[in-house]
């Protein structure tokens, strides 16, 4: 795990130095993390390299997981997708589940936190603990919250009102709410596996490790295998560039525990594959942080067409790559994609292909959208920055009130 004089390099000392003085002002404070699954998913993957860097800052921070059963995951999935969008009406049975899992945790759980930072839907309702033993709660909502589903949108918030603060990645997640909303995206780790320098002979043994033609251009998108993450209009996509440019699709990712839809979406994107031996369906295992990098630095285009976003770490990565990046108009995505300069952002399948060609076209014009987005990325989505804002976040709880907070 790198250290942070290691980032110094590509941050500058003054980054570094300004985190050391606001961790000072946790001295003595314990900061407990609660989320759903340790591996898969943008939390899992931020909070394990975090961790480590804050016990640097000297920063107490702790990470626990909650238990549950696959009836438990079933209904959280139900809420995901509801509070995507999509109308999903939970059962009482369901809200029964959901309810008696939490309260179980809640008892089995070392209540260590002066600060208990709970981490999206899954763990929300361990809130009814601070009834028992105070503290200060902070709910982090890592997915799209644009346009939930009113009756479940309408059961978290009961739960969201308890809380002293919540935390959304992009503006059009924040809601009406009684209680302060804080607006921190994401971030990526420049120094992670995922991330760091590749050879360009790293690149090509996993390439031929994977049976892919490093010579053929190379559209890619990384996801878990989700229909939220629309692998199936990826396909339709690169169908109808293929008509024009002879190229090939990667479409990579893994599952996560708290996701028990992943193999289903999995066997159906292999059926929609067909037998295209241009088409690459990869499912990897949560240690492929290596085979992704080298999957986005030897890939022409790399997509993210998702339906909804809570953010999309994936774009972060590839852009960080210098590639060009194809990504949907939705969720947090545009934080990171301005059109034509960034990026592409895209709405519909048709205009998703239009874009891939005309970069599989024109290298110069690709090449520039990537030294944008890598530009972009370097001043807003590292992880220095994300924790600089919960630092902030974290002291200002201690000063309730006030609007300005002198340090």
């Amino acid at each position: 795990m790198p250290k942070l004089a290691d980032y110094e390099p590509i941050l500058g000392s003054q980054v570094i130095e300004e985190l050391f003085l606001l961790a000072e002002r946790l001295q003595g404070k314990t900061i407990q993390n609660i989320n759903s699954t340790s591996v898969g998913g943008g939390v899992a993957e931020i909070l394990n390299r975090m961790i480590p860097l804050l016990h640097e800052l000297g920063v107490d921070a702790r990470w626990d997981l909650i238990k549950g059963g696959e009836a438990f995951f079933n209904v959280t999935k139900r809420m995901h997708n509801a509070l995507h969008g999509a109308e999903v009406d939970l059962s009482p049975s369901e809200i029964e589940i959901f309810l008696s899992t939490n309260q179980e945790n809640a008892g089995m759980i070392n209540w260590s936190g002066d600060i208990v930072f709970i981490h999206d839907p899954q763990p929300i309702a361990l809130v009814e603990k601070r009834k028992e033993i105070g503290r200060n709660w902070v709910w982090r909502c890592h997915i799209d919250f644009s346009s939930p589903h009113p009756p479940v949108w309408e059961f978290l918030r009961g739960f969201i009102e308890q809380y002293d603060a919540a935390v959304f990645s992009a503006p059009a997640f924040a809601r009406q709410l009684p209680i302060r909303q804080a607006l921190i995206s994401p971030s990526i780790d420049p120094l992670s596996e995922k991330n760091r320098e590749l050879s360009q002979k790293e690149i090509l043994s996993v390439f031929e490790k994977l049976k892919i033609d490093p010579e053929m251009p190379t559209l890619t998108q990384i996801s878990r295998f989700d229909y939220l993450k629309d692998p199936f209009g990826v396909i339709n996509a690169y169908k109808q560039v293929k008509r024009y440019i002879d190229c090939q699709l990667i479409l990579a990712g893994g599952g996560a525990v708290d996701d028990p839809e992943g193999n289903l979406v999995y066997q159906q994107v292999l059926e929609k594959a067909g037998n295209d031996p241009n088409i690459h369906v990869l499912l990897l295992p949560p240690s492929s942080d290596l085979e992704i990098n080298a999957l986005q630095r030897g890939s022409t285009v790399i997509l993210q067409k998702s339906l909804r976003e809570g953010f999309g770490l994936t774009i972060a990565e590839a852009l960080w790559k210098k590639k060009p990046v194809v990504a949907s108009a939705v969720g947090g995505i545009p934080l990171q994609i301005t059109h034509k300069y960034s990026g592409i952002l895209t709405y519909t399948v048709d205009g998703t292909a239009f874009w891939l060609r005309q970069l599989l076209q024109s290298p110069e014009f690709a090449q520039k959208l990537g030294d944008n987005g890598y530009q972009h990325i370097h001043q807003n989505f590292l992880i220095s920055r994300h924790i600089k804002d919960y630092l902030l976040l974290f002291i200002s709880l201690y000063h309730p009130g006030e609007e300005v907070v002198y340090l």
